[in-house]
């Protein structure tokens, strides 16, 4: 007599071993739940209703708790029993009144028709006959007609749940008809909790950053969150670990991002080039990397306008915080939106490192350097930092600690020496000093400049020059229709100096003169730029 064999339990994925039985079991969404279980509460239920959101967030599995509240043995009621034949039945699949229809696969009229024929009839076993259509915006316009129909007038005994995730591509008249309601992408906090709270239950060791990689590359979706961890769990083992996610799921490390942010606010391009190059070691990918930079550059942009912001908790606010303070606002915007057009260009490199590299360096080739980190004004592009006429950089010193002279040709060296933001500077660049009178300093601005006159950046230079006198001062801004001397009007004029020496130089070099004599080459003089001190 031979043996006979013993089967092993068949395994059940984590997506339907712990898929919510009830509406206490669902996480997120509340907005949905609230008006569902109102309406059964208050048996006002509708005959219609339409789920709509990204995958894996609960379309269907909303609907089939639906199902249950209606046809519980118990009564129809916002917590079904969960024990009866209805419920168990339901939570099996092999309820015969909860007809569930993939509308992917069942697109002809034909098909619709089949399975509206049987509307008019009685429920077999429950209270209502309910029809669940998945994906019902691939179903054909001839079938949407067909089902607009039963929509219309439907009998008291039927009920349609239809799930999409593409809603725009129902027919108005379709929506018009149903209850719509919009999950939203769950938040990574969020699904990580859900998942840890199934590992514990499971009694699977496990490291909470392994589990927040395995949520964030979730995006947004529960059902994909537990698809990844039955993964990570085959990969791992015993024990759930950070390494084996991040190897597992190809995983940037967030050092390593952030070190490529430090690496930028210390604008040193070989450095830079070196660290990137540096990672290719790790095999990971070019995309994934300039996906990583862009958000952690956007989290820093958000930092430095609302410093309390909790955001993903993909880093905490401290390093967003210290991160924040090396850059100026402009810097971050250049930055974010390079990565963002790196990534999308990043199929047409002939080499994927390379197009990562050259994106690197773009940002700090197109980095605005007028000295203070600001954004060339439009009026100057490309002029220098301003410097008083004359005066050096150790004599611009002494006079900041000395006593302050009130003469308009000291304002340039004033200015320079003042804390001041972005904004503030242009303005005090593009003014020329009156006088002093007590505590009021009398200021002129050319009137084709007045836009840069706010309330905001007359207080700020107010507050620098009374912060560099020691006491307090207010400012009076005269417009003038006649051109001032200003800070800026001799740096602009000092660049215009320099570029016409250049180009001179430039005409009186032998190899220049070679090239245009031999080759008939003509200098563009307009591409001549000053040189930019540092």
């Amino acid at each position: 007599m031979g043996q006979a064999l013993v089967s092993a339990p068949a395994y059940t994925a984590l997506a339907r071993k712990w898929r919510p039985r009830s509406f206490e079991d669902l996480v997120g969404q509340e907005h949905v739940l609230r008006a569902l279980q109102n309406a059964l509460d208050q048996q006002r239920v509708h005959h219609a209703f339409l789920f709509t959101g990204t995958r894996g967030v609960g379309k269907t599995t909303i609907a089939r708790i639906l199902a249950k509240c209606l046809n519980c043995e118990q009564g129809v009621s916002s917590k079904p029993c969960g024990v009866c034949d209805s419920c168990r039945e339901i939570d099996e699949g092999r309820f015969v009144d909860l007809i569930e229809v993939d509308a992917a696969s069942r697109t002809k009229v034909d098909d619709t028709r089949e399975l509206l024929d049987n509307v008019q009839y009685l429920p077999t076993r429950g209270r209502h006959k309910v029809y669940l259509i998945d994906e019902v915006h691939m179903l054909s316009t001839s079938s949407f007609n067909a089902l607009l129909k039963t929509l219309e007038e439907p009998p008291p005994h039927v009920k349609f749940l239809l799930a999409t995730t593409d809603p725009q591509k129902l027919p108005a008249t379709v929506l018009s008809r149903c209850l719509q309601f919009n999950l939203k992408r769950l938040p990574i906090a969020l699904i990580a909790a859900r998942l840890e709270k199934i590992l514990v239950a499971e009694s699977i060791e496990f490291e909470s950053a392994a589990i927040r990689l395995v949520a964030r590359s979730a995006d947004g979706s529960l059902r994909d969150g537990l698809s990844l961890l039955d993964q990570l769990i085959a990969f791992s083992g015993d024990r759930v670990t950070e390494q084996h996610a991040r190897s597992m799921l190809g995983t940037i490390d967030q050092e390593q991002v952030v070190r490529l942010v430090e690496l930028l606010a210390e604008a040193d391009p070989k450095a830079l080039l070196d660290y990137a190059r540096s990672l290719e070691q790790w095999s990971l990918e070019p995309a994934a990397l300039l996906d990583g930079l862009a958000a952690l550059l956007g989290r820093i942009a958000i930092a430095q306008v609302v410093p309390d912001d909790p955001g993903d908790e993909a880093y905490p606010q401290e390093l967003l915080a210290r991160l924040a303070a090396r850059f100026v606002p402009e810097d971050l915007q250049l930055y974010y939106q390079t990565a963002i057009l790196g990534s999308r260009d990043l199929p047409l490199a002939p080499d994927a490192a390379l197009g990562l590299q050259l994106t690197l360096l773009r940002m700090l080739a197109f980095r605005p350097a007028t000295g203070d980190g600001a954004l060339p004004d439009a009026e100057r592009p490309a002029t220098p930092a301003v410097r008083a006429p004359g005066r050096s950089a150790d004599a611009r010193i002494a006079a900041a600690a000395s006593e302050i002279i009130w003469e308009p040709s000291e304002w340039p060296a004033l200015v320079e020496s003042l804390e001041l933001s972005r904004a503030a500077r242009q303005l005090a660049l593009h003014c020329s000093l009156l006088s002093r009178e007590g505590v009021t300093l009398r200021l002129q601005l050319e009137q084709r400049h007045q836009t840069m006159r706010t309330r905001a950046q007359e207080e700020k230079l107010a507050q620098a020059l009374s912060k560099r006198v020691g006491e307090p001062l207010r400012i009076e801004i005269e417009l003038s229709t006649d051109a001032l001397d200003t800070p800026a009007a001799a740096a602009q004029r000092e660049a215009s100096e320099e570029v016409a020496a250049a180009t001179r130089s430039l005409q009186s070099d032998p190899t220049v003169r070679a090239l245009q004599d031999r080759f008939g080459a003509v200098l563009q003089n307009d591409s001549v730029r000053p040189h930019k001190r540092q």
